[in-house]
């Protein structure tokens, strides 16, 4: 439906986008250009294997397009200037989790989590470890 709802708002199909005939639940790697405000492909959360390709002018104009979301579960700086990548990631990319140059594991050693409407608090190393315990403050006073 996302597809289809883009396509019919602008959106071009470069590959995928057809469900296979026969029995089961699959839906091939699909890839869409021309995706802009407006059509499902860009303004939804999609989970399944499509992706977006969205043109932007610049690093500032691509921050703008990343955090136009309501979504932030996690995110993605593609860069041969990695110490540019982590810059933005750490100044401007409004999301839970930036992967720089990698794609999204979640790993046990770091928090989990996203911001926005994708999610309320972490799992996983240090802070996570909170969200699964009721912290209890008892004090004396009179010491």
């Amino acid at each position: 439906m996302i597809r289809i709802k883009s396509v019919t708002n602008g959106a071009k199909v470069l590959t995928g986008g057809e469900k296979p005939e026969g029995t089961g639940f699959y839906y091939p790697a699909t890839v869409l250009e021309d995706v802009n405000p407006g059509q499902p492909a860009y303004d939804d959360e999609l989970f399944g294997p499509v992706a977006s390709l969205i043109k932007a002018k610049d690093d500032n104009d691509a921050m703008r397009i990343a955090n136009d979301s309501r979504f932030g579960l996690g995110g993605g700086i593609f860069s041969k200037n990695e110490d540019k990548a982590i810059e933005l990631a750490k100044q401007h990319f409004d999301t839970g989790m930036v992967f720089i140059n990698s794609f999204g594991l979640a790993m046990p050693n770091m928090p989990f989590g996203g911001v926005k409407n994708s999610g309320y608090g972490n799992e996983h190393g240090g802070f996570g470890i909170k969200e699964f315990v009721n912290t209890k403050a008892v004090m004396n006073l009179n010491q």
